[in-house]
């Protein structure tokens, strides 16, 4: 039996956890971020190529080298409690609950509203209904999802976003010096564009989409336990080496498509859907609809099948004969469809606080996996770093939904809080204490 994947092999895994990640969320968030940050791009584009490439990265590579199987692997070497927990959290936040709706509600939202003029709630209805039946198809089917995703939606998706973003690129509307940043880019650009990598949700993707590459690499021959932990870390840098060139591309041309949008990038309610929508009609006139229509659907598609199949096969494990797995299909797609019908804007609203939340937990959670090797992934090293974490975490929360008496505690003692990263210096003092008591031991 082999145990190494050949280069065909690897780019079709590297194909396949590609077109998991890359959703809705992937392709409008860049492209509003290009339109706000305008000159200041190159330093906005690196803080959203940290949170959204660099740390997924991270936590596929986690998964691998400290060859776990997954999360409930990985998190279960704080606690059990925290293991169920967490886990719970992260799933059904990019699951029923947050970003499988928002791929349905992203579809219709940037593909299908300019077609609908009256009854916008049934052909919403009707569109999401059928999105979700077509999720459920390619679900029931998890031992085929590599060639779902790998072989055809994905490179379906890749050759019509090609198309769109090349058109623009070859003939920008203005040059990107001449657009002036607004809002906080103008002088927090850089953790404006980390924190603007948390909407893409792909740092809590990582370790949810971790089990689907390992059992893919398995399904392709290659079982020694090192050996599929390297296969894991080489798929997940072709993936995301993609996604940093696509990232790139299209941040590029939300700015240089400035000229089309100026007057409405001051309303918050403007979204990179929305800019997608009208650089399409520019470039393509109706046929750019129809074409956005059609790329942004495929693009959604695969990233909900991806995350519908992830979920189900968690929580059959989490919680063993309860439901099998095509029964957890059915439902979180079910609940998926009623969640989506609520809108594209309020999905986005109503995800922000749990986010702000879930991040600091999941990138120091990464961080330990990784490095794990190096202190035997002891426990109470473990635990104390999440637990510092968690409690900045809260505070971090109070500082989304603004309670002001908690906002002006944070503010006063933990460095970085403002700009949305005050979980960092106590992360570092629990990960210190934990590590000077287990040297005690």
């Amino acid at each position: 039996m082999q145990q190494k994947l050949t280069l065909r092999q690897l780019a079709l895994v590297g194909s396949m956890l590609f077109g998991l990640f890359f959703g809705a969320g992937n392709l409008i968030f860049p492209l509003i971020l290009g339109a706000r940050a305008g000159s200041r791009l190159p330093v906005a584009l690196l803080g959203l190529l940290i949170t959204a490439v660099g740390i997924p990265l991270l936590g596929v590579m986690s998964i691998g080298i400290s060859r776990s199987e997954g999360l409930l692997d990985l998190s279960g070497r704080v606690s059990p409690r925290f293991r169920l927990l967490f886990t719970c959290a992260l799933y059904l936040t990019i699951g029923p609950l947050f970003a499988i709706p928002r791929c349905a509600a992203t579809s219709f939202t940037i593909g299908l509203l300019p077609f609908a003029e009256d009854r916008v709630w049934l052909w919403q209805l009707a569109f999401s209904l059928l999105f979700f039946a077509g999720a459920l198809y390619f679900s029931l089917n998890p031992s085929k999802i590599l060639d779902s995703v790998g072989k055809f939606l994905n490179p379906a998706f890749l050759s019509l976003l090609g198309v769109m973003l090349i058109s623009a690129l070859v003939n920008p509307i203005q040059p990107v010096f001449s657009v002036q940043p607004v809002g906080d880019y103008v002088n927090f650009s850089f953790s404006t564009g980390f924190l603007q990598g948390y909407d893409t949700l792909d740092a809590l993707a990582s370790l949810a989409f971790g089990i689907i590459v390992i059992r893919s690499v398995r399904q392709l021959g290659v079982t020694e336990p090192e050996r599929v932990a390297i296969s894991t870390v080489k798929a997940g840098a072709v993936s995301m080496s993609l996604m940093a060139l696509i990232y790139a591309a299209t941040a590029l041309v939300g700015a240089q498509s400035y000229g089309l949008y100026a007057e409405r990038l001051s309303d918050p309610a403007f979204t990179g859907g929305d800019a997608f929508a009208l650089i399409a009609h520019h470039y393509f006139g109706k046929a750019g609809a129809l074409l956005l229509a059609a790329t942004v659907t495929l693009c959604c598609m695969k990233t909900a099948v991806g995350l519908v199949t992830s979920c189900s096969e968690t929580f059959e494990e989490l919680f063993p004969g309860k439901l099998r797995y095509p029964q957890w299909a059915v439902v979180f797609s079910a609940a998926s469809f009623l969640i989506s019908n609520i809108g594209l804007s309020q999905i986005i609203t109503f995800s922000a606080p749990v986010l702000y939340f879930l991040y600091p937990l999941a990138i120091v959670l990464i961080l330990l996996g990784l490095f794990g090797r190096f202190f035997g992934h002891a426990r109470g090293i473990y635990q104390w770093t999440m637990g510092f974490t968690l409690a900045a975490a809260v505070l971090e929360l109070g500082r989304v939904v603004e309670i002001p008496a908690v906002m002006d505690l944070a503010g006063r003692f933990l460095p970085f809080y403002s700009y949305g990263l005050g979980w960092v210096v106590p992360a570092a003092v629990g990960f210190v204490v934990g590590m000077v008591l287990e040297k005690r031991k």
